[in-house]
């Protein structure tokens, strides 16, 4: 059985000509440009409640750091470095092969020197540090949103979470669906150049991971402003239609692992943003409107509140993972 280094040299030690120092040693160097801030975040994803643990391991590498990609969007920054932890149950030599392809590929596409990390033996858990750099001043946060801002939503919602459904055998979708519906569940695609092009637009932003409503709310609640949505206006995944309604809005409102970015931004602003989407070939939807107060409501086509109990995935409440 490879050793913890034979794996490490193996699989993970690559050049890192964008740090000073990278795998290797018991700390990485990298040196920031001026006039940038680091931007810097975590996700841990635990086999069972964050992933199924039967993920194609090629999948896992991409989505891995995927969602810490998609986190640097939200926050308009430019991912840089990555450090990659890793417990495995046994050391499998072929699934760290494919587990890397995936990472590496995603890492080459944006520009991201995997700089250190550790591996050991335990429960099956992967979690990715990312660091970015942003100009000074400029990163979009949560806090910005204002009474008479507009709500926009990059992309479409809901597919990844039907995936999901399908998977767990909560619902039976056709092949051809259920493959499209798997391919944004396992290869999302994070929305760093959107991000990038929304600083000195967006007045706030968000990454969707644990559904539209719960997501939105953070906005809400460091914004201290409400917000009301229109149903009629989200851009519903197109394979949503294929199954009961009720399974349809669950997965809209608050299925999770969308990893577009929602966002709010003043009304003059509008039109640059509808030129932003036809620049970067990205759908942009206008879904709603910040309001005064701390309410967050979803109209239906005849401008009623919707009463949807679920806001969407919580890591201590709920059993699953962030859509399971």
């Amino acid at each position: 059985m490879p050793s913890e280094f034979e794996l490490i040299a193996r699989h993970f030690s690559r050049p890192a000509p964008g740090a000073r120092l990278g795998v290797g040693d018991d700390a990485a160097l990298m040196k920031i440009a001026a006039g940038q801030e680091l931007a810097v975040s975590t996700d841990m994803l635990l086999a069972g409640r964050h992933f199924l643990p039967d993920t194609d391991p090629e999948a896992l590498g991409h989505k891995a750091l995927a969602v810490n990609l998609s986190d640097l969007a939200a926050m308009g920054a430019c991912p840089r470095w990555a450090l990659l932890a890793i417990a495995l149950p046994e050391a499998d030599d072929a699934w760290l092969s494919a587990f890397s392809r995936g990472f590496y590929a995603l890492a080459e596409r944006f520009g991201v020197d995997l700089v250190g990390g550790d591996t050991t033996r335990g429960p099956f858990t992967l979690c990715v540090t990312i660091l970015g750099e942003v100009e000074a001043g400029q990163a979009l946060t949560r806090s910005g949103a204002r009474p008479g801002d507009q709500i926009w939503v990059s992309g479409c919602l809901g597919g990844a979470a039907l995936g999901l459904a399908h998977l767990q055998g909560r619902v039976r979708l056709d092949p051809a669906l259920a493959d499209k519906c798997r391919q944004r569940l396992e290869w999302p695609e994070p929305r760093v150049a959107l991000g990038r092009a929304l600083r000195g637009l967006a007045s706030a932003a968000i990454d969707l991971s644990d559904g539209l409503l719960a997501d939105l709310g953070h906005i809400l609640e460091r914004s201290r402003v409400g917000a009301e949505l229109e149903l009629a206006h989200l851009p519903a995944d197109p394979a949503l239609a294929a199954v009961p309604e009720d399974l349809a809005l669950d997965c809209l409102l608050a299925g999770g692992d969308d990893y577009e970015l929602v966002f709010t931004a003043p009304p003059a602003h509008a039109a640059t943003i509808e030129s932003l989407a036809q620049r970067l070939a990205l759908p942009l939807t206008r879904i709603g409107r910040i309001v005064a107060g701390a309410d967050l409501v979803v109209r239906d086509v005849q401008g009623r509140p919707l009463a949807h109990h679920k806001r969407g995935y919580d890591h201590f409440a709920d059993s699953g993972g962030d859509a399971l």
